[in-house]
């Protein structure tokens, strides 16, 4: 029979209670933990992040930068702690950062916020759903108290609803200051549910989540609607600076752009970007952000042109980018650190973090977007010879 994992009802956190759990992996599994039980930190500040805690997983973090960030939020250079293993990645993102340097900087703007939790409500027939539809509308106000009642943060801007069959699918639609706000919305939402429940008696059932907040995957109604915040990242690089350090001119980048987004039409894909997952992962991991939350942030936009001026613009849109610089994992030890390289750490500075994460992702972009082109002399590709020379761990 299976043994269960040792767990201690006084203090889960303790060092005696980490060290009989990995007693308990090297007696049942064929692991030596020489390193993943190796920390800095304390174990019990810990507790309301993890379960049955036994180690840490150390990540490499690299430095990137400086970004040059014109923003509304974020504005001047910043060095960008990243998180990866894959070979290769900095360099191509350094590369990318210098160019925006180059250019003037990347210009940020934050134009959508906003987190959901999303209730279904069910009842015995379509026609009692519509009427709660309108119910629902003349009671926004009652709601609305009802939730921002469990939260000193939140604040309930809309309630949307669609209508299918004899459901009523919502999205409750939040503001949540400096934190992601999934747990937030969810405490809200369901107090709410409850007292609509008592006040409506033609609801069968309800749902807390119906699945059409689609958290941590990637969606239509995400992309038009926005999830955590909708931010712009855009800049024109102008000729010389391009050939100079990307070895492309603006024509022939608009050329690949055009195929990647025809690609990305006929594969139905997310986003018609190159990579934006690369980095955001990167910054997430550094910084404590959930990483599940890459579903819905790595979702996106890009549009490109050559100017009048034969310069090169770029622009890419990011509907549903989340992450926090308060609660979850932000405030652990090495986190921390890294969101305080980038001055983000603590209330009040989500907008500049996402100003940054948009900003990041270009540099990336732009970098990709150029080492995918064969040199027509040479025969050589960027892309390839970077991996050879950079990704030694094989």
């Amino acid at each position: 029979m299976s043994k269960s994992i040792p767990r201690s009802s006084e203090n889960d956190y303790s060092e005696n209670a980490l060290s009989q759990r990995q007693e308990f992996i090297e007696q049942q599994t064929p692991a030596r933990l020489n390193h993943t039980r190796q920390y800095s930190f304390n174990p019990e500040d810990m507790s309301g992040n993890i379960e049955n805690l036994f180690g840490v997983a150390q990540i490499p973090i690299g430095l990137a930068g400086p970004l040059l960030v014109n923003g509304e939020y974020a504005q001047g250079e910043f060095y960008v702690p990243m998180a990866t293993v894959e070979g290769t990645m900095l360099a191509s993102y350094n590369r990318g950062m210098k160019v925006i340097r180059e250019s003037g900087g990347v210009t940020t703007t934050v134009s959508g916020e906003a987190m959901q939790r999303a209730p279904v409500f069910v009842f015995p027939s379509a026609r009692e759903a519509r009427d709660f539809g309108l119910w629902l509308k003349a009671n926004f106000d009652r709601i609305k108290a009802v939730a921002e009642s469990t939260t000193s943060v939140g604040k309930l801007n809309e309630i949307e609803q669609y209508h299918a069959h004899n459901m009523i699918f919502t999205r409750f639609d939040y503001s949540t200051g400096d934190a992601a706000g999934q747990n937030m919305t969810s405490k809200a939402t369901f107090v709410a549910c409850e007292w609509i429940r008592k006040e409506v008696d033609s609801i069968s059932h309800y749902l807390l989540s119906g699945n059409f907040d689609t958290e941590k995957k990637t969606s239509a109604v995400n992309m038009l609607k926005g999830r955590g915040r909708r931010v712009t990242a855009e800049l024109t690089i102008p000729r010389d600076v391009m050939i100079e350090h990307l070895r492309i001119s603006p024509p022939q980048m608009h050329y690949g752009q055009g195929i990647s987004t025809m690609s990305a039409f006929i594969s139905n894909s997310s986003n018609n970007a190159a990579h934006p997952a690369n980095g955001l992962a990167a910054l997430y991991l550094a910084t404590g952000q959930d990483i599940a939350n890459i579903g819905e942030s790595n979702q996106c936009s890009t549009y490109n042109k050559v100017t009048r001026e034969g310069d090169y613009y770029f622009s890419i849109t990011f509907p549903a980018l989340i992450l926090a610089t308060y609660g979850g994992g932000t405030a652990l030890p090495t986190q921390r650190e890294c969101l305080e390289i980038m001055d983000c750490f603590g209330p009040g500075k989500a907008l500049k973090l996402a100003e940054i994460a948009a900003a990041l992702t270009v540099a990336g972009e732009l970098s990709l977007g150029a080492a995918s082109r064969i040199d027509q002399k040479t025969r050589k590709n960027e892309w390839v010879d970077a991996h050879e020379k950079l990704g030694r761990n094989r």
